[in-house]
């Protein structure tokens, strides 16, 4: 089995040096290299061709942020796991608008870091049903007008088995579970995520869900969230 290749970015040392201790004690990882700053990372990738960037989002010359946007928006980009202090922050929001696969806290215990870099290198987000909804809702109460605007027009280039895939993937559900509730085959709820990318233009289920929380299609979810806040 190919180790998972993996570059760690975080300002601090310490913080550096226990994650490198962790994930490099695991058989199927491999440290490839490290940054100090978001500005060392490109070239750092460039050398390296990590699979994943396990990515601080606050550094002082160069952020999170910017290094995700940036590397996310270059052809074969590695994913990226996003580092943070905050569930809903407004940066971890913006990194996942521009392409991050997920995030984890600083305090996540090592074994669900572990879990995370192995499910984003699988294709998976590391989004849970519980933490989508709480991003989700957090993005659609700081929304503007002009964004849900865009968000539907976008959405419009759907077909109506397209959005109720999107919508399900906006949920939080996994491929079977939409399967299941669509009464189609997984293989075929694959076909149509592929296509969601392919026609939003997009390159991950993260993506997917902020947008259909953008455009308004998780009314219930918004609702039931209005609810637990009372």
């Amino acid at each position: 089995m190919t180790a998972i290749r993996l570059l760690l970015v975080d300002d601090d040392p310490l913080v550096r040096a226990g994650l490198s201790f962790m994930m490099g004690g695991a058989d199927d990882i491999e440290i490839v290299g490290e940054a100090a700053d978001g500005g060392e990372v490109e070239a750092l990738v460039d050398r390296t061709h990590p699979d994943v960037v396990l990515m601080d989002l606050r550094m002082p010359t160069v952020d999170g942020l910017t290094a995700t946007e940036r590397l996310r928006a270059r052809k074969d980009a590695p994913q990226v796991i996003v580092l943070t202090t905050f569930h809903a922050d407004e940066q971890v929001l913006r990194a996942l608008r521009a392409g991050a696969a997920g995030f984890v806290l600083k305090d996540t215990p090592p074994a669900e870091i572990l879990a995370a870099v192995r499910r984003v290198a699988a294709g998976d987000p590391v989004l849970s049903p519980t933490v989508t909804r709480q991003l989700m809702r957090h993005a659609v109460g700081t929304a503007a007008d002009t964004r849900r605007t865009r968000a539907r027009d976008r959405m419009a280039a759907l077909n109506d088995r397209e959005r109720e895939v999107a919508v399900g993937v906006g949920r939080g559900l996994s491929n079977a579970e939409i399967a299941t509730g669509l009464f189609m085959s997984v293989a075929t709820v694959k076909t149509h995520v592929s296509r969601v990318l392919a026609k939003l233009d997009l390159n991950n289920r993260v993506q997917i869900a902020l947008l259909a929380y953008d455009a308004g299609l998780l009314e219930e979810d918004r609702l039931e969230g209005n609810q637990e806040s009372h």
